[in-house]
């Protein structure tokens, strides 16, 4: 299951994340989410737990306790939506598409 992760202290490491998920079961992966263009974390990442039982324990038991000096927030992750990120977002752009449209010929 993947689970978000919301106010996270921007001092928070993914090792830490790790461990404290960890004490519910396995952690397959843990990803801060950070800005890409200075690199620091956004407050906000997603781990990855093998067993859903034990991703719903942490869940439960976890979400709004202090970590790192923060109320964290944590819930199942929702899947991203077509409209989010990257990807084909339909129209816009093509300011200057087809340049030959109203050409005489």
């Amino acid at each position: 299951m993947n689970i978000y992760v919301g106010n996270i202290s921007h001092q928070s490491s993914e090792q830490d994340l790790m461990q404290l998920f960890s004490q519910y079961g396995n952690v397959k992966s843990a990803k801060i989410i950070k800005d890409n263009y200075t690199g620091q974390s956004r407050g906000f990442a997603f781990v990855e737990m093998d067993d859903n039982g034990a991703a719903t324990q942490a869940i439960k038991s976890l979400n709004e306790t202090e970590f790192m000096g923060r109320n964290i927030i944590v819930n199942e992750a929702r899947p991203k939506s077509p409209s989010s990120g990257g990807g084909n977002r339909g129209g816009g752009g093509g300011f200057n598409r087809d340049r030959n449209y109203n050409r005489n010929f």
